[in-house]
């Protein structure tokens, strides 16, 4: 005779069986649907390949040297470059879905000049940091599969040639450089050769930008290289009026100031300290405004302020180099910004990152990312030909609005907008440059595919 006890032990073991075959048959049917799935995608993904290189306008004429998309999606830029992989807290739906395709250029074209460490710091360094910054944006912006973007950058480093005789960079070998990367990205790849290069973008971050020369007059002389003209070049020169360096499509972007050097001087900076330096320069000052190569260099502007008040206890001009320069901003009221060769200075970066008053003297200058940087709200701008009358301006600021100005240059975005990042910090120079970018999505041949 069965008891219950055994009637409860058949039953437990009746449902054991029909539950072990009830999880098999669920796990097979999960397996089985994931296959599927994963096919019908790895199809529809071949089909869209398919289609994109049947596209005459992605077709290349030499199909030989073209590398295949296989390729393109395999490539791993940061490892190249020797750059750390880092995520940004980026979103795409922020510039329209904006996707930027970095080139895997020959290692001659941008990381052998790394060997020396001043590439990655000086006030040229922008062309290292974009390049450092845009391959941060992997998997947001930037996209590994070119057929997908709406850009391509050239990553060219044209300004880390130090002279061997005064240390600064030469440039001549600029043209030569750019022209062989762009020879590169034509033969090597069918996208330059859509549209001429209208969706390639360019940095230029010397004195006078796409111009790639040192001198105003044989800038001016030379020209945009008419290889670029179709291109955007991401560039430190801008004025407000026509200008043969601006002859093509162009962002003015600041100079490069390195944020690990602008938070050391932070945080050496005494809690309250009192700003104990009224009108601040530290530079180039020629006493004859004539140099060696015949021009006048600032436009005799540094050489005017200089003997106006280089015996004035209100003005602290220092015409030699010291390494606690930017502790002397940080100490400082004004902070003059005049022009050198070129208009732009690094020191409109470093005054407005450390709390001092820019005072801008470069006549039609056009300053970067105006949309972000509210620079009459921050600054003020004096012209070239006011300099005489210098120390009456700065006194009437005082008595009227200065402490307005104080105030908003204490706003931290203003300082995030000029300062570049790796990786990408979300309202950064580099944030600004893609914000520019999304505005020009008319040059974008896959936007322009869509639509057909």
């Amino acid at each position: 005779m069965i008891t219950q006890k055994q009637r409860r032990t058949e039953k437990s073991l009746c449902l054991k069986h029909y539950y072990k075959w009830f999880l098999c048959f669920f796990l097979t049917l999960y397996f089985l649907a994931s296959f599927f799935v994963d096919h019908d995608q790895d199809h529809d993904h071949d089909q869209r390949s398919s289609s994109s290189r049947s596209n005459p306008l992605l077709t290349n004429s030499k199909p030989k040297l073209f590398a295949s998309r296989a390729m393109f999606e395999s490539k791993i830029h940061d490892h190249k470059l020797g750059f750390a992989p880092q995520r940004p807290n980026i979103r795409t739906d922020v510039f329209n879905n904006l996707k930027i395709y970095v080139y895997d250029l020959p290692s001659k074209f941008n990381k052998d000049w790394l060997a020396n460490d001043r590439c990655s710091n000086h006030l040229f360094a922008a062309e290292v940091a974009l390049h450092k910054a845009f391959l941060s944006l992997e998997g947001d912006i930037r996209t590994e599969d070119p057929y997908e973007a709406d850009f391509f950058f050239v990553p060219v480093y044209v300004s880390c040639n130090f002279s061997t005789i005064n240390g600064f960079p030469a440039i001549g070998h600029a043209r030569t450089l750019i022209n062989d990367a762009i020879k590169f990205v034509s033969t090597q790849y069918p996208f330059w050769n859509r549209n001429n290069g209208s969706d390639h973008v360019f940095t230029a971050t010397h004195d006078f930008g796409s111009c790639f020369h040192t001198m105003e007059d044989r800038a001016i002389a030379d020209g945009v290289p008419k290889i670029l003209r179709s291109s955007i070049v991401l560039q430190t020169f801008g004025v407000t009026f026509n200008h043969p360096c601006q002859e093509v499509e162009n962002v003015v972007i600041p100079p490069y100031i390195s944020p690990e050097s602008l938070h050391k001087t932070l945080k050496n900076i005494p809690v309250n300290k009192e700003r104990d330096i009224w009108a601040f320069f530290r530079g180039k000052m020629e006493l004859h405004p004539k140099n060696i190569s015949g021009r006048f260099y600032s436009k005799r502007v540094r050489t005017k302020i200089w003997r106006s008040y280089g015996g004035d206890r209100r003005f602290y001009l220092q015409r030699q180099r010291f390494s606690g320069y930017q502790l002397e901003i940080a100490r400082s009221v004004f902070c003059l910004c005049p022009l050198g060769w070129a208009p732009w200075s690094p020191r409109l970066v470093e005054s407005v990152a450390l709390g001092c008053v820019p005072v801008i003297i470069a006549d039609g200058i056009r300053l970067p990312f105006p949309s972000a940087v509210r620079w009459p709200d921050i600054s003020l701008t004096v012209a070239e030909r006011d300099v005489g009358k210098l120390g009456d301006i700065l006194e009437h600021v005082v008595a009227t609005n200065l402490s307005v100005i104080q105030r908003n240059l204490e706003d931290p975005s203003v300082r995030r907008a000029l300062m570049f990042n790796v990786p990408s910090r979300e309202g950064d120079a580099t944030w600004q440059v893609l914000e520019a970018l999304s505005k020009k999505l008319n040059r974008s041949v896959r936007r322009s595919n869509s639509f057909l």
